[in-house]
Parts: structure tokens; sequence; C-alpha cells
């Protein structure tokens, strides 16, 4: 069952029309604008220092990055309207605190491994968070088939995480050995097979193959073409992004800006105070009620990156490294919270 957007009804499973055109402006509009302001400049050959690649990456931190998980703790009470209770609380804090220590000691035994995982993770995370804002923002109908949601979660998710691998194999491989460093000296030498132009041009094709039925498959299915349209512009357009923009500054701003935006707004959308603001016109005030949930959490973790950073057995001296061990922390908290979005996808008519 897709999602039910036509309701102007207080509801944290339908979203009233001046909701949708609120978040259509904000999470839409204003992602192809940030994303595509640096593109004309990499085309023409401008090159960054990494230093200024990797500010949207730290500012991640705590800006939209970070706290756009930062708030799963309430997100399942509030899907079914209710106030968050200490053992509903509770029972978020043993999942992160499972998950994510598990994942944690992969890192430490076999961190190639877990980083392989933390990118098929994110692929599937990635592409799984645009189903919501297709369906719920922009009404796509041609995503009410199963194979078309996993599809696009395939093609969306793979933009980010393998079109970099094509365009830019060797910053790709540096980051790889970055997210590896701090738990083993050999970096990233045993996944170089991954950088062989074969292996590439395998996946290449194989995802322009992906990219192109599941466009073809949604044309056929849509009935109404601007949503089909908007899905359209927006594959191409990312392609464009990740072969153009090196990869620790289109992750930096896509993770931000694109990924982290369209989860917040979907996180206001089951906030009946906010909610209602954002119908009000109010936008101010929906923001600053996710700033102050997602704060406290947002510093834990940023005191366990601190952490992280005395125990690994590799401290990071580039910022690089800093870099990967930041992403390693993200991978880490990512686990649990693809958990909470898997609920929140069943219970909102996702699958």
């Amino acid at each position: 069952m897709p999602v039910d957007v036509s309701s102007s009804v207080d509801d944290p499973t339908t979203l009233a029309a001046s909701v949708q055109r609120t978040f259509r402006r904000l999470v839409f509009w204003t992602a192809w604008l940030l994303l595509a302001i640096p593109v004309p400049a990499f085309l023409l050959g401008v090159d960054l220092p990494l230093l200024i690649q990797a500010f949207p990456l730290a500012v991640s931190a705590v800006l939209l990055g970070m706290p756009h998980g930062a708030v799963d703790h309430l997100v399942l009470p509030r899907l079914h309207d209710r106030r968050p209770s200490w053992r509903s609380i509770g029972a978020i804090v043993v999942l992160y605190a499972l998950l994510s220590g598990a994942y944690l000691a992969w890192w430490f035994l076999a961190p190639a491994q877990a980083a392989v995982f933390f990118i098929l993770l994110t692929w599937f995370h990635w592409g799984q968070g645009e189903l919501f804002p297709l369906m719920a923002f922009i009404e796509a109908d041609h995503l009410t088939s199963r194979i078309q949601r996993a599809l696009t979660i395939v093609a969306r998710g793979g933009l980010p995480m393998l079109v970099p691998l094509l365009g830019f194999p060797d910053a790709y491989r540096s980051v790889l050995a970055a997210l590896i460093q701090p738990f083993t000296a050999s970096g990233g030498s045993s996944l170089g097979w991954l950088f062989q132009p074969s292996v590439r041009w395998s996946l290449g094709i194989a995802f322009a193959t992906v990219t192109i039925v599941m466009l073809l498959h949604g044309y056929f299915h849509s009935q109404h073409r601007f949503a089909w349209t908007v899905d359209a512009f927006e594959t191409v357009f990312l392609w464009v992004f990740f072969l153009t923009v090196p990869p620790v500054f289109a992750i930096g701003l896509y993770f931000c800006f694109w990924h982290s935006a369209r989860h917040v707004a979907r996180l206001i959308a089951v906030d009946t105070p906010a909610r209602r603001a954002i119908r009000q016109h109010d936008l101010t005030t929906a923001l600053w009620r996710f700033i102050k949930d997602a704060a406290p959490t947002t510093a834990g973790a940023l005191v366990l990156f601190y952490a992280l950073l005395v125990i690994v057995p590799n401290r990071p001296d580039t910022l690089l490294e800093f870099s990967g061990l930041y992403l390693v922390l993200i991978a880490v908290l990512t686990l649990p919270h693809v958990v909470v979005v898997t609920i929140m996808d069943r219970y909102q008519g996702i699958w």
C-alpha cells in the first residue's frame, strides 16, 4: 500500500497538501540547488584542497548529518501519536548498544570486511531513504509496486556508493583505506581487486542497466508524469553529480543536504506539534523542536567519537584519516538506525 498523503487529517501517516508543498521546497528544490552549484566548477577542472572538500562532512557532525538519526528514540512512539516512555526509549538504547557494539567489534577484528559491509549497508539505507520523500512529498504513484521500490533502493542507493568508484577510483580507494587504517596498518590492500578496471567497468555497466530498467519500469507504471519526471531528473542529476564532484566533497554535501534533510522532514512529519507548525507556516517552531530533540544524543555521539580516537590502535594523523574514523562512527550508528527506519517504512505503508 502506498503512503496516503491525500488527507488533511492530523495523523502521522498522512500529510496535508500545505505540508507537502513546504517539504518539496525544503528538501527537493534546496538540495538540487546546493548540489548543482559545484558541478560546473569541477567540470571546468577546478581543484579544491582537501580541507575544503572535507568541510561539509565535518559540518555533518552537528548539522543534519549525525543529528538526523539522533531522535530514533522518539520516532516509534510518535508513529503511534503517543508520548515516549522510559520503556520505549530504553528499547532503542538497548538496540543501539547491541548492534552498534557488535559492529564496532567487527571493525576491530576484521576492518576490511566491516568497511565493505558499511558500503553495502549505506547503499541500502540511502536507497531506502528515498522512498518516503518520493511517495509522500510528490506522490510518486509509479512506486506502488514492490519491484519498483526495490529497483529504486538499488539505483538510488548506488548513486552515492558506486558512481564515485567509477569516476574517482583513486580517491575512493584513499577513503576506503582511511576507514580501515585506524584498525590495521594494512589499510585497504586486501580490497585492491575492487579497483581493477575490469571490475569497475562491469559494475558500471550493470548499475547503468539497473538505472535504466528502474526509470523505464517507473515510466510505464506511472499515471502522473510529474512525479516520475522528478524521479528521473534526480537520478540523472545524481549520476552527473557523483561522476564530476570529488567523493569526499560530494558525499559530505549529499549526506547533509539530501539524505539527512529528507529524513529530518520525515521526522517532523511524524511529530504532531511540529507537523501542526508546518501547516501553519511556522517552520521555525518545527525545526527548533527537532534541534532540541536531537541535541543531547548528538552530543553523546561526539563523545563516542572522542572515545574512538582514544581506543583505536592507530590514531589518525591526517585530515583524511580523521574523516575516515568519523565515517566509522557513522557506520556503527547507521546499523541500528536502519532498523528504526525499516520499522517506520513498515508502519507508514512503504512495504
